[in-house]
């Protein structure tokens, strides 16, 4: 009989052969949860898509002629669809934290709403459900758009008046 090799790996499984377990992305309802990035990737990409489809439509409309009062219909037909959506969203959000959708009332105060941007989700399963699945790398872009949009346009209100100053002082000390 040949000797058991004691370098051989072993045989047994020596871990629990454990998946995790995620729970399901469902946007139109206020039951489950909702991730950090997602919760910010979602709402920058519902303002984004709602404001092409109603510039398309005021182009379309205008296009053809009047419609003023069409187009404010469906203007606010589509703030409404929004505000619900994002309250929707900010439940699921609240619930990710192990909190009551109530808390979901706070997204009607401005900035107040950021404390969904930085609070952390609970890890692993919580009395709303399991975790969310891990995030795509779209819905990372997604979610960094805006931070970086929001400090481009902070940089060049500020840059553009001041390179405006800066020439118009310079062609006076040219004597142009």
């Amino acid at each position: 009989m040949a000797a058991a090799n004691p370098y051989q790996t072993p045989g047994a499984p020596v871990a629990d052969a454990k998946t995790e377990q995620y729970s399901q992305i469902r946007l139109f309802s206020a039951a489950g949860r909702l991730g950090r990035v997602r919760y910010i990737a979602y709402s920058i990409g519902y303002s984004l898509l709602l404001s092409i489809v109603l510039a398309v439509l005021a182009a379309v409309i205008g296009y053809f002629g009047g419609g003023g009062i069409v187009l404010g219909i469906l203007t606010g037909a589509g703030y409404i669809a929004m505000f619900v959506l994002m309250i929707l969203l900010s439940i699921q959000r609240a619930h990710d934290f192990n909190t009551t959708g109530w808390l979901a009332i706070v997204a009607l105060i401005p900035l107040v709403n950021l404390v969904f941007w930085f609070i952390p989700g609970s890890d692993g399963e919580n009395r709303f459900g399991q975790p969310t699945p891990p995030n795509t790398t779209l819905t990372v872009i997604v979610a960094l758009i805006f931070p970086i949009i929001a400090a481009v346009g902070i940089l060049a209100a500020i840059a553009i008046p001041a390179y405006q100053q800066y020439v118009q002082r310079a062609n006076a000390v040219q004597g142009r």
